[in-house]
């Protein structure tokens, strides 16, 4: 029987604000030049992210939200939208490949590969799906939420975006268990 190797890779756990995002994905093919989302433009990103989506076996997408990292913690958050994104999955995987130093807690077979991302296409794969996920909905909040400029900087703590904070408070979607924010809450 032939391994169905999935990849696991999230984003989105340093960010003040929005959603921890996480893809699985199921390659099939090989597709040529993928590699760790943050070393490439987003226009590549956005170039693979299509590629991908045509060509893969099967690609999930999971999330945890605001309410439920600041409730559970970042990590705890990021396993479950790992968890998520392969329950999305429309094939089932033998073998889950999982970008980091640990595996969500689940019946699979798996295996944590640090720095995967950079190892394994599957998984570069997965960083990719996941980053322009995220990217795009940073960039929608930014209509809903312009003084804070998180189309920019997609809610990491940037100069530009501690300012924001500092003038106009947290919204709905930032953090408030995260020190820079619980800072200006106080």
């Amino acid at each position: 029987m032939e391994e169905i190797i999935a990849g696991v890779d999230e984003v989105g756990r340093g960010p003040l604000a929005g959603p921890v995002v996480a893809a699985a994905v199921i390659l099939g093919i090989s597709i040529e030049g993928l590699k760790d989302s943050k070393k490439l433009s987003a226009d590549k990103r956005d170039y693979f992210d299509k590629e991908i989506r045509q060509k893969a076996l099967a690609v999930g997408i999971g999330r945890a939200e605001v309410e439920e990292i600041d409730d559970l913690n970042i990590l705890q958050a990021s396993m479950l939208a790992m968890q998520r994104a392969v329950a999305a999955l429309k094939v089932l995987p033998t073998l889950i490949l999982v970008d980091g130093n640990r595996c969500p807690k689940w019946s699979y077979r798996s295996q944590a590969i640090v720095r995967g991302d950079e190892s394994e296409a599957v998984i570069s794969a997965a960083s990719i799906v996941a980053k322009v996920y995220r990217d795009r909905e940073m960039t929608n909040y930014h209509e809903a939420f312009p003084q804070y400029g998180f189309s920019q900087h997609k809610g990491y703590g940037t100069a530009m975006h501690l300012q924001a904070l500092k003038q106009h408070g947290p919204c709905s979607i930032h953090r408030k268990s995260f020190a820079p924010v619980r800072d200006v809450l106080q």
